[in-house]
């Protein structure tokens, strides 16, 4: 049983899971599947606030049809000539998704990101993204805008074909997104030391929005100096 594929009934109760706001392990023990099964489930077929029963059992034929004989892993992840096992990885990708969700990442932003991450290139076209996730380009589209925004992916254009773009995940992902972030309480700081200023420094209301402002720009300098502090360490290491 844990080996066989879904069933209809199988994913009904997966929707009605959700709907009861069931978390991935009471529902796999409901349908007496694996965790992974379920996440993985529920991943490629819209998320679970996107999940509909008779939705997923319609793609999974259409995935069958399309490539006979040959199940191909959720989340982002390809099989490997090296032994390594593409369901681990698929399950990897797609609870790296939930995390990055619960981080406060959109929910295609997080696949989108994770899928680069487990790619060896960590370089993928938008074509590649949308048959690996089994979405659509514009949910591609919609999700490399505001990831390229937050500066954590960059746009590049194929070296095989000058034409298609590549959306590439570096190494220094989180150094760039981190400075994003310390631009972003700079700018959140001046407006709030304008409003207090408007305000008057006086009022409960302006000393409300200076003391945020000196929080803001305090923590902005702090995580700047943390960020260079370690680049500058692991480019001597």
């Amino acid at each position: 049983m844990p080996g066989a594929r879904l069933s209809p009934q199988d994913r009904l109760a997966i929707a009605t899971g959700l709907a009861e706001g069931l978390d991935y392990a009471a529902i796999a023990r409901l349908i007496a599947r694996p965790t992974s099964t379920v996440t993985r489930e529920i991943a490629r077929n819209g998320g679970p606030g996107r999940y509909r029963a008779e939705t997923a059992q319609r793609a999974t034929a259409r995935r069958a049809r399309r490539r006979p004989g040959l199940a191909r892993p959720a989340g982002g992840a390809v099989a490997v000539p090296d032994g390594r096992d593409p369901a681990a990885i698929a399950d990897f990708a797609n609870r790296l998704a939930d995390l990055l969700v619960h981080l406060g990442l959109p929910r295609m932003a997080a696949r989108v990101l994770s899928c680069l991450y487990v790619t060896d290139s960590g370089s993928l076209g938008s074509a590649e993204l949308v048959q690996r996730l089994a979405v659509s380009p514009a949910s591609v589209s919609k999700a490399v805008g505001y990831l390229e925004e937050q500066n954590l992916i960059q746009r590049e254009r194929d070296g095989r074909n000058g034409r298609r773009e590549q959306y590439t995940i570096n190494g220094d992902v989180w150094y760039r997104s981190l400075l994003a972030s310390a631009q972003r309480n700079a700018l959140l700081a001046e407006f709030a030391r304008s409003g207090a200023d408007l305000l008057g420094a006086a009022t409960p209301a302006g000393q409300r929005l200076d003391t945020a402002a000196d929080f803001l720009a305090e923590i902005g300098a702090d995580l700047v100096r943390a960020v260079e502090l370690r680049r500058s360490t692991a480019g001597r290491s």
